[in-house]
């Protein structure tokens, strides 16, 4: 059911005033940054290895990741673990009495579909399925932003 961590999910006020950390200190250069209109963020995909980090800025006041920042400021949003059979592994999460956000998957970045777990069924932590298209992994360009 589970492949493995597919990314972390951190919010961010700026990615642009969080990309130097990770491109100047880290020297991580692959990047790669979208617009996901149907969460009301702004996302840097950030490739390391197999996994990746996604840095979380919300383009609206009343988007998910602007109370999250409200809240709690800046800091680690959400685990996402990789599955291949999104639907298939949310039917048995409920089969097994966890609290889901999303019964249904919903678009994420990169092509993705993901739902959530919700946070009182997994210790506190919120937590994303996440399922590639065609590919198991996205394929990340080197941006310049």
């Amino acid at each position: 059911m589970i492949q493995g961590i597919d990314h972390v999910g951190i919010a961010v006020r700026s990615i642009e005033a969080q990309l130097e950390f990770y491109r100047q200190t880290l020297g991580l250069q692959q990047v790669q940054i979208e617009l996901v209109n149907e969460q009301r963020v702004r996302v840097a995909i950030i490739q390391i290895g197999d996994s990746r980090i996604e840095l979380l800025e919300p383009t609206a006041d009343d988007s998910p990741i602007a109370r999250f920042l409200e809240r709690h400021g800046e800091g680690m949003h959400h685990l996402a673990l990789a599955t291949e059979d999104i639907d298939g592994a949310i039917s048995t999460l409920v089969d097994r009495g966890v609290r889901m956000i999303d019964t249904t998957p919903r678009c994420g970045a990169g092509g993705t579909q993901i739902a959530f777990i919700h946070p009182k069924s997994a210790g506190g932590v919120l937590t994303e399925l996440c399922q590639h298209g065609s590919q198991t992994r996205l394929e990340v360009q080197t941006s310049e932003d």
